[in-house]
């Protein structure tokens, strides 16, 4: 088994996705030569098209598009050459419309796209332990000031609370309406931002006062999981291998990454944080966090943090890993989870 294959069941417990399906009703006049095309394609290997002509139709030319985007043409049915370092990982759909006399066909065909990048083993060093509220349901995790805050789920008990991460001492904590179940948080251009799971719905906050001062409804039909930002963007889980990409001044959804650990597509992705040019992020159910690439949505770390539950006898099972925030005064990362019991300060290497 390869090495990214073997981080990926600390990620996943996965399983491998197929090669791409063949299409359903694909029309009868023309179809994509799919006969040499592996099951899987990376950002490094360039897609030859060709186009399959059973009635022997004569054709002046065709027109090939990935995703809905025009990316070239060729006279006649030459075949057509695509780079395709430039696409997002996941799913592609290729049209070729092809043009015969006064008519024309489309010929359609999805293809997936798969990281190349093989994900390290990283490790992590326990540099301080803290206490952690035990009937804390973690959701969001960040520092603001050098002030620890926290955000909770559960319906009737979440909330967004600043503390002492030394002593647990609240400093300030808003009670989320019984009605929410709170998510993850982020604090950008002096607001801190907070999702809801379900209810489609966000909050934003004065940073300084934790006055609410908008309530806003999502720009997608999607659920709220973790936040995060890189000072200008805020990137937000939904439960599935996506990040969003959201512009915070209109709260509107202007890109994604599928997030990918070799050929295996990484789900259920939840509480995320921005350190240093990459996205940390804990995956739903396991004792993992991932170190993604912004950009592609490639693995390129795993942090196998199984080991932390040996310092608690009062966890459970699904008291899961969630919650990771980057002190950028002291340059360790905290972890903790729901309902555990305490908080850990980390370092990590390779």
């Amino acid at each position: 088994m390869k090495k990214y294959n073997f981080l990926a069941v600390i990620l996943l417990g996965i399983t491998l996705i197929g090669c791409g399906e063949k299409n359903k009703g694909e029309n009868s006049l023309f179809t994509i030569d799919d006969s040499a095309f592996p099951a899987h394609f990376t950002q490094k290997e360039p897609l030859t098209i060709g186009i399959l002509n059973p009635k022997s139709k004569e054709i002046d030319s065709v027109a090939y598009f990935i995703n809905d985007q025009r990316v070239g043409s060729t006279k006649g049915a030459t075949d057509f050459r695509i780079e395709l370092l430039d696409q997002k990982l996941g799913y592609q759909y290729l049209k070729a419309t092809v043009y015969f006399g006064s008519d024309s066909s489309d010929a359609t065909k999805r293809i997936e796209l798969v990281s190349d990048v093989e994900p390290k083993l990283l490790k992590y060093k326990v540099v301080n332990t803290y206490p952690h509220d035990k009937k804390s349901f973690t959701e969001g995790l960040e520092f603001y000031k050098d002030t620890l805050y926290e955000s909770t789920g559960q319906n009737g008990t979440s909330y967004v609370r600043k503390y002492d991460y030394k002593t647990g001492k609240i400093f300030k904590q808003i009670d989320l309406d019984s009605k929410y179940f709170g998510e993850g948080i982020t604090f950008i251009n002096g607001k801190l931002y907070q999702l809801t799971w379900q209810e489609k719905t966000g909050f934003i906050y004065n940073a300084n006062t934790l006055k609410l001062e908008k309530t806003f409804a999502y720009d997608k039909d999607i659920e709220g999981w973790g936040m995060t930002n890189d000072g200008k963007y805020i990137y937000q889980t939904d439960k599935t291998e996506k990040i969003w990409k959201m512009d915070p001044a209109t709260q509107k959804m202007i890109d994604y990454i599928n997030v990918y650990s070799g050929e295996s597509k990484i789900k259920a992705i939840n509480e995320l944080e921005w350190i240093n040019g990459k996205i940390y992020t804990n995956v739903w159910l396991k004792d993992a966090i991932a170190v993604v690439n912004p950009t592609s949505g490639a693995v390129e770390g795993i942090l196998d943090m199984s080991g932390l539950r040996k310092f608690m006898s009062d966890i459970t099972k699904d008291d899961v890993l969630n919650g990771i925030a980057y002190n950028p005064k002291t340059k360790t990362i905290f972890v903790t989870g729901k309902n555990w019991s305490k908080m850990f300060e980390i370092t990590v290497s390779e």
